[in-house]
């Protein structure tokens, strides 16, 4: 199951899904065409699944932002998009069935920015989710993204009644001038009071977002915002690279190139490690590249679903749903113009019985996402579990990758083959492992995708 890279760059891709989503093409296309959701939902397990809803609303575009989202809601446009909502989460719940029990172990609201919504549209996107889908908010983990604009006191008490066990703020930085830099307008001020009103609201996990590799970002700089995070004591840090993707805004601008710039990748390199040092002496843990937890903190995840093997449900035009067999979402875009299109056509759909756009997953690529996908937590892997799920060895089903990823030094050794797990060093550099273990299709149809 060749298909590596080699290459030795430590920033290629962020991978929080496999296949990505630029390898996904329009359904109508394939030979069995549009399947209907009801089909690819039958022989699936529904006794743990995942719950996400998208609202693809910001106040502002941030400037590393590539994430399907527009600004503003012109002409109750929010009414109508939860309206489409609805109409969709019922077709889904029907195409579910009730031969089994079907039972949603976590749910979360991305986006976008979910508390763009007033109070009163985010108690209708709580409906949705019990009243249509089924989902029991009060009984499972609930995690909702926010920022520091529309992080209410009003919204916030919607979202703690309801069953919120996660919020999640993109700060991004505390330092004035490096918010600037990204295109990110806020004060540190404005950011410290939105996290005040978290507390307040009593929701059990704070996660706070931070990124680095931001121009004129320093040592020194960084510190800062990784101390005034911490001075909330949130249960929760996610530490993000910085990326310039094109048709974003700092793409626009030509900032941090995508092309060879060692000099950045060696910025961001130290920056991680500044980063994760810090955090560590001040009693986190780290569970990926990314995330880190406060040791104490309650466990604000779901206890009986994985993410190699359980479905995920996603409603609205932005999110993915994952079965077995194929992993389906709608069109996806960048540019605002096109993201508009893709938008107002979700809020005339009447038809949600079928998918519309995705990529089939074989058993080959079952088992590189399985590995992959484990391989990029900290607690890694136990080749008994892949043994047990698909009959053979990972060192058998991979052994150019992991020949590879030892050589490099990213692969801690000290379990022996009973444990497949990154080293300090492999962890450092999960984008860079991550896409190595991409398959030659899913990387020619990623190669393909024309950007909009």
């Amino acid at each position: 199951m060749t298909g590596t890279t080699q290459s030795t760059r430590p920033y290629l891709s962020y991978v929080y899904a496999y296949p990505h989503k630029t390898a996904y093409r329009p359904l109508a296309g394939h030979p069995a065409g549009r399947p209907l959701l009801s089909d690819l939902w039958a022989a699936e397990r529904k006794d743990a699944l995942s719950l996400y809803l998208h609202i693809p609303f910001c106040e502002v575009r941030c400037g590393f932002c590539n994430l399907f989202t527009r600004l503003g809601a012109p002409d109750e446009l929010t009414t109508r998009y939860l309206d489409a909502l609805d109409r969709q989460a019922t077709a889904v719940r029907d195409a579910l069935g009730d031969d089994e029990p079907v039972r949603f172990a976590a749910a979360a609201f991305g986006g976008g920015t979910p508390t763009f919504l007033t109070a009163g549209e985010l108690e209708r996107l709580c409906d949705i989710a019990e009243k249509r889908m089924g989902a029991d908010l009060g009984a499972i983990p609930l995690s909702v993204e926010t920022s520091p604009a529309t992080a209410t006191a009003d919204r916030l008490a919607v979202l703690a009644d309801r069953g919120a066990t996660r919020i999640s703020i993109g700060v991004q930085s505390f330092v004035d001038a490096e918010a600037r830099a990204a295109v990110r307008p806020q004060r540190r001020s404005e950011v410290e009071a939105a996290l005040g009103r978290i507390r307040d609201a009593r929701v059990p996990v704070l996660n706070i977002d931070l990124i680095y590799g931001i121009e004129g970002q320093t040592e020194s700089s960084w510190r800062t915002s990784l101390d005034a995070a911490l001075a909330w004591r949130p249960e929760e840090l996610y530490l993000y690279p910085l990326y310039v993707r094109p048709l974003t805004g700092l793409g626009r601008l030509g900032t941090g190139t995508e092309t060879a710039d060692t000099a950045w990748d060696e910025q961001r390199l130290r920056l991680y490690r500044v980063g994760r040092d810090h955090l560590l002496s001040h009693g986190y843990e780290q569970v990926s590249m990314r995330m880190f937890r406060r040791a104490d903190a309650p466990h604000a995840g779901p206890d009986d679903y994985a993410c190699q093997t359980d479905g995920m449900i996603g409603l609205g035009c932005g999110a993915r749903s994952y079965t077995s067999s194929l992993h389906y979402s709608f069109d996806y875009a960048v540019e605002m113009r096109e993201i508009r299109g893709i938008i107002d056509g979700f809020t005339t759909t009447a038809d949600f019985s079928r998918a519309e756009v995705g990529r089939y997953v074989d058993d080959g690529e079952a088992r590189r996402r399985h590995l992959l996908q484990s391989l990029l937590q900290a607690e890694g892997m136990r080749p008994v579990e892949y043994r047990e799920r698909f009959g053979t060895d990972p060192y058998e089903d991979f052994p150019a990758e992991l020949a590879l990823f030892t050589a490099r030094g990213w692969l801690d050794g000290t379990e022996g083959p009973s444990l497949l797990r990154l080293s300090p060093e492999g962890l450092a550099h999960s984008d860079a492992l991550g896409p190595e273990l991409f398959s030659p299709a899913v990387r020619a149809a990623m190669a393909a995708y024309e950007a909009k």
